[in-house]
Formats: structure tokens, sequence, C-alpha cells
């Protein structure tokens, strides 16, 4: 079950770094980028300069046009595509890919308009696959650079979530493995929209106080989310779930805490973020929907949706959040 040949699907920041934390680990590794002219520049680069320049292209990774060829010998599918295309790139999948690999899902997000975790997707799209997510506090330039950092991997089967984890790792990139794949996925999903409120907080000049607020009630609906869809509690307390959370909630490097902090300084929906996809934009709406579905508290991801949809200012949501009733930490 150890991969000795990984395809990773989408050539992204992310995809890109995964190729080579691959490749680190031993694994021979197909890139898989969409439009030709793009990886005929890797190839000849060895670097991926449009998504993530000045990081060299691992000697074992191998960038690839075809999916029929990405995945004729693969042993394991890393998806590392936006959540809200993995619908589509799992459809085109199913007519190449063979039956009974394991497909990680790399992706961090809910299907705004089916309401289905990433996992979901991949199991109806690709029966006969194994299903599983991979999570955890990381940004692409640290891991493409080999920088030290620790995920988790999560399967259905411990046992293959235990192989899976064990072939990925490597010096600078620890895996570890978990069964826990609602957790896992849950964790990765909702931390986006909290990132936002994170980042509209910093752009608000809120400060550093409100912050911590923020995050440690964030990490407070996040558990309840997850509980209320079948998540451990364990699962949360780790890196899926308060390691990324801590990590998108502190850093402009990341892409949602980036579009909430712009949102903060007063820049216009449309161009916040810098054009750069927050994938917490896209999950709000339907994550508050859910939660509403489950009888489920979010109250601060419902405000990062009402302001998403300019039904409240950012100041009417820091004012409505203050007002809340006051109640016990634990509800």
């Amino acid at each position: 079950m150890i991969p000795s040949s990984v395809a990773v699907i989408g050539a992204g920041a992310w995809g890109t770094a995964l190729a080579n934390a691959a490749a680190r680990a031993g694994a021979s590794v197909t890139l898989w980028a969409r439009d030709p002219d793009h990886v005929a520049d890797m190839a000849m680069t060895r670097e991926n300069r449009s998504r993530l320049p000045g990081v060299r292209l691992s000697d074992g990774v191998r960038p690839e046009a075809s999916m029929v060829e990405a995945v004729r010998d693969a042993r394991a599918v890393l998806l590392a595509v936006p959540a809200q295309t993995l619908r589509s790139v799992t459809q085109a999948l199913s007519l190449v890919l063979k039956q009974g690999l394991p497909v990680i899902v790399c992706a961090k997000g809910i299907d705004r308009v089916t309401g289905e975790f990433m996992s979901e997707i991949v199991a109806d799209a690709l029966p006969g696959t194994m299903p599983a997510v991979l999570s955890g506090p990381s940004f692409a330039d640290d891991v493409a650079r080999g920088l030290p950092t620790a995920v988790v991997l999560a399967a259905p089967d411990e046992t293959v979530a235990r192989a899976l984890a064990r072939g990925l790792s490597s010096g600078s990139f620890r895996v570890y493995h978990s069964s826990d794949v609602r957790g896992v996925e849950i964790g990765g999903a909702a931390k986006n929209v909290l990132a936002v409120a994170a980042g509209v907080v910093a752009g608000r000049g809120l400060g550093e106080s409100a912050r911590a607020a923020l995050t440690a009630r964030g990490f407070a609906e996040l558990s309840r989310f997850a509980r209320a869809y079948g998540g451990k509690p364990e699962t949360l307390m780790g890196l899926s779930g308060l390691g990324d959370l801590v990590l998108t909630c502190g850093s402009e490097k990341s892409r949602n805490f980036a579009f909430g902090l712009d949102l903060g300084r007063g820049v216009a929906l449309q161009e916040a973020g810098g054009g750069k996809l927050a994938e917490g934009v896209h999950t709000a709406r339907i994550l508050v929907e859910m939660a509403k579905a489950r009888g489920v508290e979010m109250p601060i991801a419902e405000a990062v949706d009402a302001v998403l949809s300019s039904a409240l200012s950012i100041g009417e949501a820091v004012e409505m959040l203050m007002n809340r009733p006051i109640k016990t930490e634990s509800e």
C-alpha cells in the first residue's frame, strides 16, 4: 500500500508543494496540469513559475498534461484542485483511473451547492477507490521548500491510513494518520471561514486580544459543528483542527486571512485578496446552512456570511457578536 508512484492532480502552488514532498519521500511523481503550455514550461525550467516561483521542482517530479499518462502507473492519487472544482475533476478521472487506488483529497472545503464533503464527492464519482483526506497546518511555500511541516492523513481503514502516511512522510514532511475522515475534513473546511473573520479583525485594527478571542471562540464553533457531523473531539484538538486554525488565523500567508485583512481595511469585496482563491468565501454560506440544519450555533461563521453577502457591514457584524446574550464559555 505504500505508494511508490504518485499522481498529483492539480499544479497550483499546493499541488506543486505536495509533488515535491512526495518525491522527497522517495516516490516517482507525476504532476498534472490542464494547460499544456504550463506543463511544457515546468518541464523546461524545472519550476512552477506562475504558481510557486523560486522553488525548484524535485528531480522525481514529472509534469504531465495528459490525465491518462499522469495516472497510468500511479499507486495513489493526490487531488490538489480547488474544492469547488473537485467534482468536475473527479468525473474526468473516473474515465481513466483504475479501481482500488487510494484517492487523497488535499482541498479544504465543502461543496457550496450540495453540502457534500470532499470525501463524499470522491466516493460518488470514483466508486471502487479508497477516499482519504490530507489536512493540517501547512503553507505551500514551506512544504515545497522542505521546511518542517506536520499534517494528518485520514482514511476509513486505519491500516490504509497508516501505510499512506508512512509512504508520504520524509525528514521534513511528517504525516500522522487517522481513521476520522469527517473530523479531518471539517477542520480544514471550517477554519477557512474563521480565518476570514480573523483577517477582518486584524484589518479593522481591533487588536490582538480580539483576534485571540475570535480564534478561541471560532474553535468552539468548529468543534460543535464537527461533533454534529460525526467528527471526533480529539481530531479537532489536533493538526487538522486547532493546528490549522492557529496557522490560518495568524498569518498573512493564508489566503483566507489576507482576504479578510483587505475587507477590514476597506477594500471592496470584489478586489479583496488580490484576486487569489480564498476557499472560505465559497464555504461560508453552506457551512452556516449546514450548521442550522443540525441546530449548531456558529455566530462567527454567520457574521462572515452576512458580511460577504452584504447583509451586514463589518461594524454591524462586530456589534452583533459583542452583544450576544452572555453565556457560559462551554455554550
